[in-house]
């Protein structure tokens, strides 16, 4: 008997070699793998979601008092973009912040004192100018701001 020869695709004429040892080869994505990392991703978003939220019920209660009124003469300092201080409408040094404020609310420590800086000054400067009201002993702060209910 004669020897065989292969095909050059490595097969023997579509017959199989052997028996049932060869495995035909598939041709489709096996999906299970992905669908059990996609189950266990959901569970960690699960258990995630409800510890990422920090609203606090809270049931505020309601009050009935009128908004405080604006003082009849407040104290204004302001700090303009060029970092320059203002109490009122005079333009002072910041070394003579304190004794312009205790000229101006007659050395009234607990009087408000209103802050309004520029938009274009930085957090940072804004602090400095807080620091220094604090150090001269106005710890009543208010920051005034621009309503944007239009």
């Amino acid at each position: 008997m004669g020897a065989r020869f292969g095909t050059p695709s490595g097969g023997f004429g579509g017959r199989r070699r052997g028996g049932d040892d060869d495995l035909a080869e598939v041709h489709e994505i096996n999906v299970t793998p992905f669908i059990d990392v996609m189950l266990v991703l959901l569970i960690i978003f699960m258990v995630a979601a409800p510890l990422a939220t920090v609203d606090l019920g809270v049931d505020l209660p309601a009050s009935a008092i009128e908004p405080a009124p604006r003082p009849d003469k407040p104290v204004f300092v302001t700090v303009k973009p060029d970092l320059t201080v203002a109490v009122g409408e005079d333009i002072i040094a910041r070394d003579a912040l304190t004794g312009t404020l205790d000229t101006a609310t007659n050395n009234k420590k607990d009087e408000r004192i209103f802050l309004r800086a520029d938009k274009a000054v930085s957090y940072g400067d804004l602090m400095e100018v807080m620091n220094l009201l604090r150090n001269a002993g106005y710890l009543k702060i208010a920051l005034v701001g621009l309503d944007g209910r239009s």
